[in-house]
């Protein structure tokens, strides 16, 4: 049955004006959120984005192809700037912990951590793209890298010329991160998805500290 102009949900009378208006401005939104690129993504979400914490998969595959890729997973948790908790759970445990001065490794097979001053070893490495300071442009080359897979794509290449990747390039929809992939200098590729990216959580102090376990090994600074 058709429904009547001039009355009803989708009418034109005085009553449905601020629901067609609501129905509007909506479809405005989210066109608005869907043009926007992988760079104002980024942007927008680095100076919006104060901490966060999300699930992660990992695998890293060779350059040459012939070795199975490894898997890993695990969770991570970020305040900016400099601190964060990035825990592997599967298949191994291991804990990397940064805060704000300087920068935990933890593998509990070995009981071993190697720590060191944090410094400029956060600003050229991926994770000062999600845990660093707002000013990117100082140890990156940032670039729109097209859309792909509905992402947008960000790609990063580190200035500095001893940096231990090559590039990174950073998807994002709906102004977050969703995926990661790391190019390093021995022609291994690190992909990172991210799930259940929550944005500006809570996040105690004390999630940032470490102490090396009991009789561990202590490597480093």
């Amino acid at each position: 049955m058709k429904r009547k102009v001039g009355s009803g949900e989708w009418g034109v009378g005085k009553a449905s004006a601020p629901r067609r208006l609501g129905v509007l401005l909506s479809f405005m939104l989210l066109a608005g959120a869907a043009e926007a690129s992988g760079l104002e993504q980024l942007h927008a979400f680095l100076t919006g984005t104060k901490s966060g914490k999300a699930e992660f998969s990992q695998m890293v595959t060779a350059k040459s192809g012939n070795k199975p890729p490894q898997m890993a997973s695990g969770s991570f948790v970020f305040s900016r700037p400099g601190k964060f908790r990035w825990a592997y759970e599967k298949p191994y445990a291991q804990l990397i912990v940064a805060d704000g001065e300087k920068l935990w490794a933890w593998d509990k097979d070995l009981n071993q951590v190697t720590v060191k001053k944090l410094g400029q070893a956060l600003g050229g490495t991926p994770a000062a793209l999600l845990a660093g300071d707002n000013a990117l442009e100082k140890n990156f080359n940032l670039k729109e890298a097209g859309e792909a897979n509905d992402l947008e794509w960000v790609e990063a290449t580190p200035k500095a010329a001893d940096s231990s990747f090559a590039q990174v390039r950073i998807g994002l929809k709906g102004g977050l991160p969703s995926l990661m992939e790391i190019s390093d200098n021995f022609g291994q590729t690190t992909h990172l998805i991210f799930d259940h990216f929550v944005r500006n959580p809570p996040v105690d102090a004390s999630t940032f500290r470490f102490a090396p376990p009991k009789g561990a090994d202590v490597v480093g600074e």
